[in-house]
């Protein structure tokens, strides 16, 4: 087992632990400990935008104000969550699940099925996982909640645990079906709620699962890494996410802080546009991927030598992680050569020329993820060496978006989440169906692999379902729509002030109502 597993094992393991020993109430209540009125905050670069779940679910859910039917331990595994249990019907495409008794909403109304059937049928009229499940319908029927499947959909309670499909009290919608505030049956409720930076949470002391320790927390959002580092240094946040090396590397040396570093299943990848010109070619992209040195952007830039990826998928995420295949690796002499083949000879400056035109692209990236722009300078150092000069253009991360929709985008470094739903195949969907996607492929598109993702989807067999995954890794591997540089490390600092703090590997909550005063 390798450093990374080691880490990435032990994270998920403590998770495991953790939430079986919160499924009792009663348990629940005895480890809380004796409520403490002080208020904590929380650091982190992503802004509110409004109370829509399928635009901000993440936000709610991390903030443990609303909760999904069905939850996800840490390792991405399904468990209970709203629904105490659940049953398929033999051919899949029927399923039944036990609402968990004594559930209320912050309003004080009862949970019922008729409440989970119009908030699952809120978030499937609006983008997010579960509009892409095959769903015929989805009703109550004696206390119950049943979902009726057009066809076997494996990743179904993966999609039900996704932040977009969290379940909210009917007073929450407006009469077209908006959301106007957040209701939800977590352990805090909303407070105050101010776009795009301010969220105050209090403990709801009727929870289902016994009330929190901690009795007030406030999630701000701010840009820059060294903001957030100031800010827990200070003691204004107490728990700060998403540092750049250099500021864990600081902070790791405050007495009065604790740095946690876990793998996560996020990859930073170069998003290629294969209908460009110069990229249509599979060479230009084995090309680009050759001349990586990911080790040494894994040790120089991150400081975390086993995250250099040798592949789309990392070993945190099972089966999807395919040993037999070649490791991506660095060889500079072959990426030259192919590039040969392709006709592309040395200039004057060794830039790299064909037909009266230089190999000159563009990489686009932001700062939103703080290492994204150093990798980028170091992607076209590396670049250079091979005779491609690629320009820089930092940005917001929307413009890879719009890059992508108006096909402007000729590269863009990405943090691409491959768990968006617990289960990857959520991302699959999103990011390689036959029209690519905008955190995906871009004008490129494989039947292999949309068929191979479509067995996968409506298998109900396990040896089925992993020869299928390993089909999808070995065609983006060699096919290279995406290039992966490194897999992705959650950092996170946290003051000594409190204890019972983690980082959730599916980055799903933040685990607030696990979390104690030091006494």
């Amino acid at each position: 087992m390798t450093a990374f597993q080691r880490l990435r094992f032990g994270a998920a393991l403590g998770v495991c632990l953790a939430a079986a020993l919160i499924t009792s109430p009663t348990v629940r209540a005895a480890t809380a400990g004796k409520p403490d009125d002080r208020a904590l905050t929380i650091v982190a670069r992503w802004e509110l935008k409004n109370a829509d779940p399928s635009v901000n679910g993440y936000a709610f859910t991390r903030m443990e104000v609303a909760e999904t039917l069905v939850d996800a331990d840490g390792n991405g595994t399904p468990k209970p969550g709203l629904a105490e249990g659940w049953e398929a019907s033999a051919d899949g495409r029927t399923w039944r699940f036990r609402l968990r008794p004594g559930v209320s909403f912050h309003d004080g109304t009862a949970l019922t099925a008729d409440h989970v059937v119009t908030a699952l049928n809120h978030a499937r009229a609006k983008p997010g996982s579960l509009s892409k499940a095959p769903i015929q319908a989805i009703t109550a029927d004696n206390g119950a909640v049943v979902i009726q499947l057009a066809e076997p959909f494996s990743p179904l309670l993966s999609f039900l645990a996704d932040s977009a499909s969290q379940i909210l009290a009917p007073a929450s919608y407006d009469d077209k079906g908006n959301v106007t505030q957040v209701i939800g049956t977590g352990p805090y409720r909303v407070a105050e709620f101010k776009p795009p930076q301010h969220l105050v949470v209090t403990r709801y002391d009727s929870y289902w699962g016994g009330p929190a320790s901690i009795a007030k927390a406030t999630y701000l959002a701010t840009h820059r890494s060294e903001t957030r580092t100031v800010m827990v240094e200070s003691g204004d946040a107490q728990i700060v996410f998403n540092l750049d090396p250099a500021s864990v590397q600081r902070l790791s040396r405050n007495p009065k802080l604790t740095v946690q570093a876990v793998p996560i299943p996020r990859v930073i990848s170069v998003k290629v546009n294969a209908g460009h010109p110069l990229l249509s070619d599979l060479r230009a992209r084995q090309a680009l991927s050759l001349a990586i040195d990911r080790t040494g952007i894994a040790v120089g830039i991150l400081r975390q030598p086993e995250t250099a990826a040798t592949q789309l998928f990392p070993p945190s995420l099972g089966a999807w992680h395919t040993p037999g295949l070649p490791p991506l690796t660095q060889n500079v002499d072959r990426a030259k050569a192919l590039l040969a083949e392709m006709g592309w000879k040395p200039g004057s400056d060794g830039v790299l020329e064909k037909d009266g035109k230089r190999l000159r692209l563009t990489l686009r990236t932001y700062p939103d993820r703080p290492e994204l722009p150093p990798v980028a300078t170091a992607l076209a150092d590396q670049w250079r060496a091979i005779g491609v000069d690629v320009s820089i253009a930092i940005g917001h991360f929307s413009d890879i978006l719009s890059g992508h929709q108006d096909g402007s985008l000729e590269l863009g470094l990405i943090a691409r989440s491959l768990a968006v739903a617990p289960d990857p195949l959520g991302t699959l969907m999103q990011d390689f169906g036959p029209k690519g996607g905008d955190w995906g492929a871009m004008n490129w598109s494989n039947p292999a692999l949309t068929e191979a993702i479509d067995r996968i989807l409506r298998s109900q067999q396990a040896e089925e379902s992993a020869a299928a995954k390993r089909t999808v890794g070995t065609i983006l591997h060699q096919e290279l729509p995406v290039i992966p540089v490194v897999w992705y490390t959650q950092t996170a600092a946290v003051s000594k002030t409190l204890k019972g703090f983690e980082i959730d590997p599916f980055e799903r909550s933040y685990l607030l109502s696990r979390l104690r005063w030091v006494e």
